[in-house]
């Protein structure tokens, strides 16, 4: 079977963004998705890739961007969308979240969009399914050339611990703490063919192992492949799975930052005639688990001798090694956040921060739609109509 890498020119940049309807007095999760995306038809209507769109549960949308050049025009777009969409939900007291998993509520009291594509998943996966209440980012990096796609995903893979960990928003699920710094990568991780991706060692072993997972009915369509990162191949680039829930379109710039200027550093890496790091899947596996744990605070493997240094320090040294890449792309900026997040705490330590202060995880809820509302690249864009956004 041969499966064409529609390659893309240069580092282009695509982000889903994947967000919760949440009741402003409750703090539950509310049903509105539908009647959401009804009263935007111009962005959710569209025939081919509308910006807004249906997830699994109605208590959850999608907010997607175009091709893009750079991460500030990324988050733009996705600005411009989030502001239409709270111009609609915020009159009727629905407000817009972000985090992997809901603080409070059950999967079970959700209620399934419509769609056959989600009724098939349901019925094939059942309760691996029917429990997906999360929320992740994906973002998609342009990638020039077929012959570079697997290998840059398997280096991407030594950094699925980073990915992870900055991200980690996920330590609540149905009400209780779990201990671990991501739940929901432990939630969608348990789909079949969800999870690290296999480490091959070029196309034609991606072409004939996805050949198999069809034969064997496995899959019936290479979209239900779920790797935590995973060649496109009609958008000609590398999708970035990892990314838990995130609660502020600064955050996601960072994430995006992060994304482009690895691949945009393995890709001219490989035109020099670089060999791309491509660690054994047993430390793959490993080092997700420990940041899907421990998040920030884990040590990462780094060789095949069980070698292990403190996340927190790699991901110092890996802002050092990226600014100059990042600095070309116009988004050293955005990297730098990475820093911040270091010494202030990613989303899941500010959430139990809340906790142990005393708070419950009502104030987890209002935490988190107060860092999505103030968010200044959020708050500087107007609503259609004119009005302002808070």
């Amino acid at each position: 079977m041969g499966i064409a890498f529609e390659a893309s020119e240069r580092a282009t940049l695509g982000v889903e963004w994947e967000l919760q309807l949440v009741d402003r007095d409750s703090r539950h999760l509310r049903q509105e998705a539908g009647r959401l995306l009804a009263e935007l038809p111009d962005l959710s209507s569209q025939t081919e890739a509308p910006p807004l769109r249906h997830e699994l549960m109605q208590s959850q949308v999608e907010v997607v961007t175009g091709i893009c050049e750079t991460v500030e025009e990324a988050k733009r777009d996705l600005a411009g969308n989030i502001a239409r969409m709270r111009g609609v939900l915020e009159p009727r007291g629905t407000v817009l979240t972000c985090s992997g998993t809901h603080p409070m509520d059950h999967w079970r009291e959700q209620r399934l969009s419509p769609g056959e594509r989600y009724g098939e998943l349901v019925e094939q996966m059942q309760w691996l399914a029917r429990r997906i209440l999360t929320c992740g980012v994906h973002v998609h990096v342009g990638v020039r050339g077929q012959a570079k796609a697997i290998p840059i995903v398997n280096a991407l893979a030594k950094y699925m611990p980073h990915f992870l960990a900055l991200s980690a928003s996920s330590p609540f699920w149905g009400g209780y703490d779990t201990g671990l710094a991501s739940t929901r990568s432990v939630v969608f991780g348990s789909l079949p063919t969800a999870g690290p991706p296999p480490n091959l060692p070029g196309w034609s072993a991606f072409e004939e192992y996805l050949e198999t997972l069809l034969r064997a009915g496995t899959i019936a369509s290479i979209k239900e492949v779920w790797w935590d990162i995973r060649p496109h191949p009609d958008f000609g680039t590398i999708e970035i799975r990892m990314f838990d829930g995130i609660p502020t379109l600064r955050e996601v710039g960072m994430a995006a930052a992060l994304s482009q200027s690895l691949v945009e550093l393995f890709d001219h890496q490989l035109d020099r005639g670089y060999s791309l790091p491509s660690p054994p899947s047993w430390v793959v596996k490993d080092n997700k688990w420990r940041a899907t744990r421990y998040g920030l605070d884990a040590r990462v493997i780094t060789d095949a001798h069980g070698t292990t240094v403190p996340l927190r320090d790699d991901l110092y040294e890996l802002v050092r090694e990226l600014t100059p890449v990042a600095a070309r792309l116009g988004c050293a900026e955005d990297l730098d956040l990475i820093s911040e997040i270091l010494d202030k705490g990613a989303s899941y330590e500010r959430q139990r921060a809340i906790v142990s202060q005393g708070g419950t995880l009502q104030d987890v809820v209002d935490l988190l739609s107060a860092e999505f509302a103030a968010d200044p690249a959020c708050a500087t864009v107007g609503v259609g109509d004119g009005a302002g956004v808070r």
